[in-house]
């Protein structure tokens, strides 16, 4: 399942890792090979089958004699799919609180194709459906909406900084990151060339440092956050020494994709041990890479 606008990375990527593409149904891939670790793909369909749906009735009764939960794709037919949906059990899609644990329920997903047959996926690498996180948003103390990245990026992995945990934020100007930190209870030491938004930079914790992200010598932190602007060469070269100095719990930093979408660099990313490389809800054509140093903290989530 590839995020709105994002279906070409997600095939040229699929490609790379020798998966072709037979048919799209909508932003769903429909793949014959086994599924392959993707950056860009918001949910993974892992174990689809063929289901007749020649009746709502058959249709809603074939899914609920496989399990409860499900989650619905709807890329066409789509009265067709609310009257199956209606058949079914009702599945919470109330926006997130942040911070709020992923579900730990199961989840499956479906969508009706177009020769009226229903594919289904009981397991998917999502707890969300279609890989989406919705968010009850704060639309009165970030400076910007960039603070929707963070959130569900430690949505995501089940982790967050909070009180008694340092951050280093990266390129923290105006200071959507830095906001989110704070506010949870941390400890910020916020870093740009630029100033912070002052309602940012006047709460609790909030240090601002003028300077460059690439400057600073990788020092004992517990988060290191960075949203900077950058090509990946260098970004790439600034994760790697951090990785390697182990003085940082957990890192998170978008990896900014100019142009044509940089494959070679993402794969780079992703081949970092302990990290991870993942296409938010709230990315553009960008990623974000999330670590977390060996022994400490909980595994990365999908």
């Amino acid at each position: 399942m590839a995020a709105e606008g994002y279906e070409t990375p997600l095939q040229e990527e699929l490609a790379r890792r020798g998966a072709a593409i037979q048919a799209w149904h909508g932003r769903l891939a429909l793949s014959a090979d086994p599924p392959r670790p993707s950056a860009w793909a918001l949910d993974v369909w892992t174990a689809p089958v063929v289901l007749p749906a020649e009746s709502v009735k058959i249709a809603a009764d074939g899914l609920r004699a496989i399990q409860r939960n499900w989650s619905l794709y709807a890329a066409a037919h789509h009265r067709r799919c609310a009257l199956i949906e209606a058949r079914l059990p009702p599945v919470s899609a109330k926006p997130i609180v942040f911070p709020q644990a992923p579900p730990s329920s199961h989840l499956g997903a479906w969508t009706l194709l177009a020769d009226g047959s229903l594919l289904a996926s009981p397991a998917k690498s999502s707890p969300y459906p279609n890989g989406a996180l919705v968010f009850v948003e704060d639309r009165v103390g970030p400076p910007s909406r960039a603070y929707l990245k963070l959130w569900e990026a430690c949505t995501r992995i089940g982790a967050w900084p909070g009180p008694g945990e340092t951050c280093l934020d990266l390129g923290a100007s105006p200071g959507g990151w830095t906001w989110v930190a704070a506010s949870l209870g941390a400890a910020v030491v916020a870093v740009d060339r630029a100033p912070l938004d002052p309602d940012v930079a006047a709460m609790p914790g909030v240090t601002q440092m003028q300077g460059s992200a690439f400057t600073l010598e990788p020092h004992p932190v517990d988060w290191l956050l960075s949203d900077v602007i950058a090509y990946p060469a260098p970004l790439l070269a600034m994760v790697e020494r951090w990785v390697a100095s182990g003085l940082a719990g957990r890192i998170i930093c978008t990896v900014k994709l100019q142009g044509a979408t940089d494959h070679a660099a993402a794969e780079a990313f992703a081949a970092i041990p302990g990290g991870m490389l993942m296409h938010l809800g709230q990315n553009k054509h960008e990623l974000t890479f999330v670590w977390r140093r060996p022994g400490g903290g909980d595994a990365p989530a999908t």
